[in-house]
Parts: C-alpha cells; sequence; structure tokens
C-alpha cells in the first residue's frame, strides 16, 4: 500500500484528495494537517465523511509525517510550500505540491507575479510540472511535482494538439475562461459570499491574473517557441468547473474534421481528455466530480479561426485528481488506479 499523508487537508482541493485516496484501492492515509484544527476529528469539520473518515487533523510537521509517508500532498497556499520543502525531504518522501510554488521555471517570474519570496529556488530545476498527459514519460523520474493549475490545465489541453503546427497562429491566441466559486477556495472573501456572486459573472484579474505565464511557459514548450497570449478569467455563479473558450486563427485552410483528427491522434493514449463529436461541445455539468477533460471543436469559416472548448472540474482534474493521477505514475500504478468515476449528474 502507497501511504500517503495530506498538508493542509482543511481546504476544498484537501478534502477532495481524502475523498478520492479514500477509494484509492493501492493507498492508506496516514496523515491529516491543519494549521489551525489540530486535534479536532476531519469527519467534525466535513460532515459527509461522518463514519468514514475518523481520524484527526495532526500538526504540520513535515520532517517527522515523511518518516511514515510514501507520498505526501501539500495542499497549501501559494508561497508555503517553498519554506517547507527541502532537499532532504524529498530525499526521503515523494511530494506533490498543489500550489504554484514550483511551477514556474524562472523564479523571477515567480516572485514577481505572485508578489512573494521563493525560499527553496534551487529545487525548481529538481521539480517536474505535472500536467500528466503531456509529461507522462518523465514524471516518474522525479521525487518532487508541481501539480499544475486548474484554469491552466484546461486551457493547455484544450491548446495543445495545435502548438507547433504551422497551420495555427500562435500569436493569435486568445482565452476566455469561467471557473465556480470553489476555486477561489475555502477562506472568507466578501467576493465569494452568497450574495455577491450569486445571480452574477464577473471578469477578475485581467491582464493580470497569475496562471497567465504558466499557460504561455508549457505551451511555449509544447509549440517550441516563445507564447505571449490573452487570458481572462470570470467568476461564474457555480460551486465547481471551469471551462476554457480558447480562439486561434489558421494560416491556411483545413476543415473541422481534421483539426478533430490532430486532436483525437494527440489523445490517442490519454484516457481522462474526450474529444467529443461534432456538433456536441463541453458543458461543466458533464465533468463534475470527475477527472474527465472534455473538448469540444468549432471551425469559424468565416474568419478561420478555431474555436476550441474544455471543460473540467476544478477540484478534480484541475487539483486533487490530477494529484493523483501523478501519484500512480510515480509509483507505476495505471494512472487511472482510483480515478474512474463517472461524472455526478445531476449535482
Amino acid at each position: 500500500m502507497i501511504r500517503a499523508s495530506v498538508v493542509g487537508a482543511s481546504g476544498y482541493v484537501g478534502q477532495e484528495l481524502i475523498r478520492l485516496l479514500i477509494a484509492h484501492p493501492e493507498v492508506e492515509i496516514v496523515h491529516v494537517t491543519s494549521t489551525s484544527k489540530v486535534g479536532e476529528q476531519f469527519d467534525d469539520m466535513y460532515g459527509n465523511y461522518r463514519d468514514i473518515f475518523v481520524k484527526p487533523f495532526v500538526e504540520q510537521d513535515l520532517e517527522k509525517i515523511a518518516e511514515d509517508s510514501d507520498v505526501i500532498f501539500l495542499a497549501l497556499p501559494h508561497g508555503v510550500a517553498s519554506h517547507l520543502v527541502t532537499e532532504e525531504l524529498i530525499k526521503k518522501v515523494k511530494v506533490i505540491d498543489m500550489g504554484a510554488d514550483y511551477r514556474l521555471g524562472d523564479v523571477e517570474e515567480y516572485e514577481n507575479w505572485y508578489k512573494t519570496r521563493h525560499e527553496s529556488p534551487q529545487l525548481i530545476k529538481k521539480s517536474i510540472y505535472g500536467l500528466c498527459e503531456i509529461k507522462k514519460s518523465r514524471i516518474k523520474e522525479y521525487d518532487l511535482i508541481a501539480n499544475p493549475g486548474c484554469y491552466t490545465t484546461c486551457s493547455i489541453l484544450t491548446l495543445a494538439p495545435v502548438m507547433g503546427n504551422e497551420a495555427f497562429d500562435s500569436d493569435s491566441i486568445v482565452i476566455d475562461a469561467k471557473s465556480g466559486v470553489s476555486g477561489a477556495g475555502r477562506g472568507l472573501n466578501l467576493g465569494t459570499h452568497y450574495t455577491e456572486c450569486n445571480e452574477s459573472i464577473k471578469a477578475y484579474s485581467v491582464a493580470a491574473h497569475r496562471h497567465t505565464p504558466e499557460i504561455e511557459e508549457q505551451l511555449s514548450q509544447i509549440g517550441g517557441k516563445g507564447i505571449r497570449l490573452l487570458f481572462t478569467p470570470h467568476l461564474a455563479p457555480m460551486n465547481r468547473g471551469i471551462l476554457a473558450t480558447c480562439y486561434i486563427r489558421l494560416n491556411e485552410d483545413m476543415e473541422e474534421n481534421e483539426i478533430r483528427e490532430l486532436y483525437n491522434n494527440y489523445y490517442r493514449e490519454s484516457g481522462f481528455v474526450r474529444i467529443l463529436k461534432e456538433g456536441i461541445l463541453p458543458e461543466t455539468k458533464w465533468v463534475k466530480g470527475s477527472n474527465y477533460c472534455d473538448i469540444g471543436l468549432k471551425l469559424d469559416k468565416r474568419t478561420n479561426t478555431l474555436v476550441a472548448i474544455g471543460a473540467i472540474d476544478n477540484l478534480v482534474k484541475g487539483a486533487a485528481g490530477q494529484g493523483i493521477q501523478n501519484m500512480n505514475i510515480i509509483f507505476g500504478l495505471d494512472e487511472g488506479t482510483g480515478l474512474i468515476h463517472v461524472p455526478i449528474f445531476p449535482a
């Protein structure tokens, strides 16, 4: 059995990790932590776990936790993991960081976008960006995994098959994305109060969202050239889900069925990516509670622009599910182990 611990288990991503790990046939959860809930029972905080998962929260001592863990999931705010992760720690235990601290290759860019000092920049080169469908062949070589963000997972997967293809103008990319409110985390914030966000939709962090450099860096690596794009996120009045509508112009004439074939070939060995049939477009309700990414395509012949639309559950494929997918790859399991769940509907 893989002995797993979840650091920061009291947040939405942490509890989603617990939900999925409980059902994983090869995992035993040994520790869960919360800096503010030490000694309290997990199922007292989340009633859906009553009599199912009753462990108490323990202190956030990573060195101690590593002694009897094979993998530690860090479900912490950005800027925290870089203070906690050390070279000694990743020699003892696999670390999957759900936050942003090791996602960007350039520490100066990280500090510029996240407005905080990175305390372990030497570990960035010893980590890998764990977008499983793109980096699967290399993930097992690393002890420190930077689990991608939710907007980035959806956007990158939706655009990856056409990056590097000269038929597409990579300088023309525009991404219009929507997120459910759980993407903002469980902490109190006026903007995510029910009466503030219900029956409303708004753009935020326009031309300044922290996932922008992450998307650009990964698409640049896939395409083999530097990419700059427009990314605009929106808060939608729903609990969970990401919908990313991506626009990219074509340099030459193509048919929609040719583009769909490109996508099908690119993801032919990726069981969690579903390329939808002609005339069907993604909806967040069809991926909710699952590790699937649905991608739909429409070619606007009038403007010669591909409209590629992706949908994921931000807490599963956009966070906890992808973290477990990374764990499965690291430990030589089928990457779908413990993750083959039919999306929940209605919910």
